[in-house]
């Protein structure tokens, strides 16, 4: 691991046995191209992360691309985590692009540039498949924050995510099932596909301290948006409505007034969303009723 520009770099274990099999098999040179373009998909994240003012702390380098980590990022608009995440694929994008135009010129020989060209369409086509932490799993799950509460997102990204997950699996090892021959087994996807589920199955065993970091970025981040004026989204609930319920219905993107209502229509109280989370923060009980903080 090494740190570069205030941001830690490091490579998977994965990445470390495809370079070795690399090594073994003749495909250095290929794996070595595979890994500057890698980087150069990350560095347009980063670029894009700093750009809106994001703390990078690390960039893991994976083999069809990477994740970054960045401070307080369950708080961070939706709109800001799709651009930052497509801005990965773009670089792609124009690396296949100058790749063609370099064979095309006769700079590069055109099995080069193929190759080049080819593994840039496959690493950005590959980050956008509807997986987390894949760049096509970080929009989807902005995509489904526009509609649904953010424990829902949680909750539905990393199912969604698994199902895919799945079927990344059953893709790699059918062919060879039916065929009865190992040799139609794609053991590179089947080793991918296993990562990622076994990474969104951990995701998804740890959505309440996930919901929790969110909550507690939200405590800093709600009393920012009234400082700055914003529209208010109430959320209406009964009197005996759970505290940790009512927590459940906040969206990501969204300032809330909790509205506390008798059956009859009758409005008991009204309290901003900081009193809720830090009621919820303060002593942990998730089960007292919303309007026990009145009391």
């Amino acid at each position: 691991m090494i740190k570069l520009g205030g941001i830690r770099w490091s490579i998977h274990p994965l990445f470390v046995l495809v370079m070795l099999a690399s090594v073994l098999t003749g495909y250095f040179v290929e794996l070595m191209t595979l890994f500057a373009i890698v980087i150069v998909h990350e560095l347009g994240h980063v670029v894009a992360a700093r750009g809106y003012g994001w703390t990078v702390r690390e960039v893991k380098l994976l083999p069809f691309g990477g994740v970054a980590e960045v401070e307080d990022g369950s708080g961070l608009p939706a709109k800001e985590e799709a651009l930052v995440a497509i801005a990965g694929p773009l670089q792609n994008a124009w690396m296949a692009g100058a790749a063609w135009l370099l064979g095309q010129l006769g700079i590069w020989s055109h099995e080069w540039a193929a190759y080049v060209c080819q593994a840039n369409i496959m690493i950005g086509l590959f980050n956008m498949l509807p997986i987390l932490p894949l760049d096509g799993g970080k929009l989807m799950q902005a995509a489904l924050s526009r509609t649904l509460t953010f424990h829902g997102t949680l909750i539905w990204g990393t199912r969604m995510s698994l199902l895919f997950s799945s079927m990344m699996i059953a893709y790699a090892f059918v062919p060879a099932i039916i065929s009865r021959n190992a040799i139609h087994l794609q053991l590179n996807l089947a080793a991918v596909g296993f990562f990622l589920l076994f990474s969104n199955w951990t995701a998804y065993r740890n959505i309440p301290f996930l919901f929790l970091r969110f909550l507690t970025n939200r405590a800093v981040s709600s009393s920012r948006s009234v400082t700055q004026g914003v529209w208010a989204l109430p959320i209406i609930v009964p009197k005996g409505y759970a505290i940790l319920d009512a927590l459940r219905l906040f969206k990501r993107d969204s300032y809330h007034l909790i509205v506390v209502m008798e059956e009859k229509g009758e409005v008991l109280a009204v309290l901003p969303e900081q009193r809720l989370v830090n009621g919820f923060l303060s002593d942990g009980k998730a089960d007292r009723a919303v309007l026990e903080l009145f009391m």
